[in-house]
């Protein structure tokens, strides 16, 4: 009897042993058939299999794919942002503390942007996620670019090389697949994603202020800074109105979260100023350079000039970086020279606005459209040539780009008498998927006939897009544009109209809210 009860539980043994590895070759061959979808398909299959959240459970669906994606994703950044913070004491100069710093910060942001996109409170669409997986992915690019521009390569940043930038990209892919048809999201002129109370406080001529900053003691505070502070420990998030009246403000400005749906009113771009001299030179990075800075969300900047006065021969010096979700800039100014428009990330609306610079001076990964907006490049230093855009997409699945629509492009005051000696293009390639489209846009006689600029030899040429539709004046002509494959000329209004305010921004479902007068099509 015992015999047969050991052979009994040694066939009972094999049997689960058997069964268990059946179960485990069917988890691990369909967690390679979920990941081979995706762009980095050993990356996936690596932390799905060794994640004892998902150990054993295989996704039955997409979503559930999606979702296991992102929380992965979400693991390694907290992890990788652990570390990080321990990486301080290792850094070894200024330059590399302030490279780090901003690293902590942006990584901050993509743990905020992660949980935002699975969280069921804010009841968010496709599109919304999309937007902000590709912002995640953004920061952790800027993170390394911070490195780079200054020159600290070797020390900090090869111990924070991780995997999460590669993460982000496979929950990028897996999202876009589930993204519908591009439909209507405007309605009565304006991006939906404006109030109405937003759209009357824009239209208005005096629009009712929560506080008032007037340098020579007339209102709540002399500075923007002291008002920002206040504006920050008000109760609930409703839209708060701070008029900046007329005046030079020498002061940098960072408006994080705790300053969601800030407006800020100026007395017109040209009597409120907000100025500022950092540059990459001066041993900022580019990302903290910015003179004005803001992520919170539904941001408003109506009649002020963002400037920044490091002057060209300090190369990267930025008046204004944006990455502040469902932000719109009307009649605003923005004056620099190199990297004036840091369009940092998120979705972005500019209206009537005037921009001037030299080297890449409207640049960055938003998704952005500017609209009836002048666009001045400068007398740049000598030997160099005038960019007007640098677009950093990085990944295919981004839903980024900058979209020019019913603008200008001009010779500056200080150009017009050196046109013969600068040589000045619409944009050129800083990331390998750099998308940039100009349409129904007077592009004038600065803009060399060849149109567009190489970033480095044959760098992303075949995988950027640069479209042009319907532009007008002297270099509009398209006849000796360059030859690359990712350039384009557009001739469909259906493949125009994806680039506009409707379809690229979504603004129908949020620019109505604020009052900016716009086109949501053609």
């Amino acid at each position: 009897m015992a015999k047969l009860l050991v052979l009994f539980l040694l066939l009972s043994l094999t049997f689960l042993s058997f069964l268990s590895s059946t179960l485990s070759s069917s988890v691990s061959n369909g967690i390679d058939s979920w990941c081979s979808k995706t762009p980095h398909p050993k990356t996936c299959k690596y932390y799905m299999s060794h994640n004892p959240k998902f150990t054993g459970h295989l996704p039955k669906s997409k979503s559930e794919f999606k979702k296991a994606a992102v929380n992965i994703a979400l693991d390694q950044s907290i992890k990788a942002q652990s570390h990080n913070k321990w990486l301080g004491s290792k850094c070894q100069n200024k330059k590399e503390k302030a490279a780090w710093a901003d690293c902590l910060k942006l990584y901050q942001e993509t743990i905020t942007l992660l949980n935002q996109t699975q969280d069921p409170a804010t009841k968010s669409t496709d599109y919304d996620a999309q937007t902000w997986l590709s912002t995640a992915l953004t920061n952790l690019e800027t993170c390394r670019a911070g490195f780079a521009e200054l020159n600290v390569r070797d020390n900090i940043l090869p111990l924070m090389s991780n995997n999460v930038s590669v993460l982000i990209s496979n929950t990028l892919s897996i999202n876009n697949g589930s993204l519908p048809p591009e439909t209507k999201r405007y309605k009565d002129g304006f991006p939906s994603w404006l109030s109405t109370g937003d759209r009357k406080l824009l239209q208005s001529s005096t629009p009712a202020a929560d506080l008032v900053v007037a340098q020579d003691g007339s209102g709540d505070y002399k500075t923007i800074t002291e008002a920002l502070n206040a504006a920050a420990d008000r109760s609930g998030s409703g839209r708060f109105v701070i008029h900046v009246k007329s005046g030079m403000y020498e002061e940098n400005l960072n408006m994080g979260s705790q300053f969601k749906n800030i407006m800020l009113l100026g007395d017109g771009l040209r009597w409120t100023i907000i100025t500022g001299s950092r540059s990459v030179v001066g041993g900022s990075t580019t990302f903290n350079s910015a003179t004005v800075a803001v992520t919170a969300e539904g941001f408003i900047a109506r009649g002020i000039t963002f400037r920044n006065t490091a002057g060209p021969e300090n190369h990267q010096a930025v008046a204004l970086r944006s990455g502040a979700d469902l932000s719109v800039f009307y009649r605003c100014g923005f004056e620099g020279y190199q990297d004036t428009l840091y369009v940092h990330s998120q979705r972005q609306f500019y209206k009537e606005c005037y921009i001037y610079g030299t080297v890449d001076f409207i640049f960055g990964n938003a998704a952005v459209v500017l609209q009836n907006c002048m666009i001045y490049a400068r007398k740049p230093m000598s030997g160099q040539k005038n960019t007007v855009t640098a677009q950093g997409r990085t990944d295919p699945n981004q839903n980024t780009g900058i979209s020019i629509h019913n603008s200008r492009v001009m010779a500056a005051a200080d150009l017009v008498p050196a046109l013969g000696s600068v040589k000045s293009y619409l944009g050129r390639p800083w990331k390998e998927y750099s998308r940039t489209i100009f349409m129904k846009t007077y592009i004038d006689t600065l803009v060399d006939p060849v149109g567009w600029l190489e970033w480095d030899g044959d760098f992303a040429l075949d995988t950027l897009y640069y479209g042009e539709y319907k532009n007008i004046g002297p270099r509009s002509s398209t006849s000796q544009r360059v030859n690359w494959s990712g350039y384009h000329v557009i001739t469909s209004a259906s493949v125009a109209s994806q680039f506009t305010v409707e379809n690229f921004i979504a603004g129908q479902s949020w620019l109505t809210a604020t009052g900016v007068p716009f086109v949501a099509g053609l």
